[in-house]
């Protein structure tokens, strides 16, 4: 891919990619990820996590996020709430509580079954035209 000034030739993800792979480059002690996998698909934010996973072991690293696919197995999670921290625990724990963590993960979740079973029919339908 040509790279243009600024990436402006970039998408969002390639972006993010990008940014994730300098911060990276300079092995720094604590690092700080915001929203990082916020506009790339849901199999290349599962990539991600699982390469992060293996780079963010002994390093302190804080991630912002919105999706809880990309903190589900954070050692410590805060959950805000018009700036105030509401909520903190781990994920069993905080999905237990039945709080506002609990709201979005139902939320998410419920758009993540919606999604593949979208994409469970397309493949049926198109599975079904390729046989007539």
């Amino acid at each position: 891919t040509v790279v243009g000034e600024r990436g402006i030739t970039l998408s969002g993800g390639q972006r993010q990619r990008v940014a994730i792979a300098r911060a990276l480059l300079i092995d720094p002690r604590i690092l700080i990820l915001d929203d990082s996998t916020s506009s790339v698909d849901t199999e290349t934010e599962h990539l991600i996590q699982q390469a992060l996973k293996e780079l963010m072991a002994n390093r302190t690293t804080f991630i912002i996020a919105q999706r809880i696919s990309s903190i589900r197995n954070a050692d410590q999670i805060l959950v805000f709430d018009q700036g105030k921290i509401v909520e903190q625990g781990i994920h069993d724990q905080l999905v237990s509580q039945g709080g506002l963590y609990t709201e979005i993960y139902n939320l998410q979740l419920s758009q993540q079954e919606q999604a593949q079973s979208e994409i469970e029919q397309a493949r049926f339908s198109f599975g079904e035209a390729s046989d007539d």
